[in-house]
């Protein structure tokens, strides 16, 4: 192989790691045009006379949305265990992310252990090993929660707002957040931890229903309302992903977990 193809095959390999999906068009949509109205096709005659218009075609995205998420919802809510759940996810047809992701992100740690962690979504490494939090990141926590005695193997139990990777590592969008939000309020639920921590700021606006940055909902509990559930002390932080870009912020992080540590030697 020459070094031209060889050098095509790279740029393919690169585009799909970031999650490309559609092949550009040969030339530029004019996007300044008006749009060209479609025209009906004429209906035919029954009788000499037009068969009756059968009114305007129904809006899709409209249509199945509702549908769609009061399956989600109700999926979820007919688990009964962790297991039941798992499989119910695994089952879900109503999003692409299953489509496009390698393996299901259910969790890791320990259930009964009356701490969890919510993280955004899983990433390369995740979705190739199946698990939450096993790449760069994941090290990183596994520091953090050693640092004050804490590790998933005894009394730390972590998931994900989404349970698939999102094509290219991409934020989740709110559809995808609000079409999951039942299944991780489940999880929570059947987990029944005594307080939840949530990483970085896609799970603490999906499940604080917040408009702000994590650096404005870091730092303090709150408290949600968990359906099966009931109150439940929340605390939300930046997700090791950002320290490692940013770590000059690891001493705001190191302050929200002395406030958990704090918390738990309380109880």
């Amino acid at each position: 192989m020459d070094a031209e193809s060889e050098a095509l095959l790279a740029a393919l390999r690169l585009q799909l790691d970031w999650g490309a999906e559609e092949a550009l068009e040969d030339a530029p949509p004019d996007r300044f045009s008006a749009p060209v109205p479609l025209r009906p096709a004429a209906p035919p005659e029954i009788g000499g006379a037009a068969a009756p218009s059968p009114g305007p075609p129904p809006i899709a995205t409209v249509a199945l949305a509702a549908p769609v998420a009061s399956r989600a919802a109700a999926m979820a809510a007919a688990a009964g265990t962790l297991d039941e759940l798992r499989e119910a996810i695994r089952a879900f047809d109503g999003s692409p992310l299953r489509e496009t992701a390698t393996n299901l992100v259910f969790a890791d740690g320990t259930p009964g252990s009356g701490l969890m962690f919510v993280g955004e979504a899983p990433g390369a490494d995740e979705d190739r090993l199946g698990k939450p939090f096993v790449g760069q990141s994941g090290r990183l926590l596994d520091r953090m929660l050693a640092s004050i005695g804490l590790s998933r193997a005894e009394n730390v139990y972590i998931s994900n707002i989404l349970p698939w990777r999102p094509p290219g590592n991409r934020t989740p969008s709110d559809a995808e957040i609000a079409l999951f939000l039942p299944f991780i309020l489940r999880h929570i639920a059947l987990v029944r931890p005594r307080r939840l921590v949530l990483l970085g700021g896609t799970a603490a606006k999906g499940l604080l229903g917040s408009k702000e940055g994590i650096t404005r909902l870091r730092g303090r509990w709150r408290e949600i309302e968990v359906p099966g559930l009931g109150p439940l002390p929340v605390l939300a932080t930046l997700h090791p992903a950002y320290l490692l870009r940013t770590p000059i912020a690891k001493r705001d992080a190191w302050a929200d977990l002395l406030m958990l540590r704090a918390a738990l030697m309380a109880n």
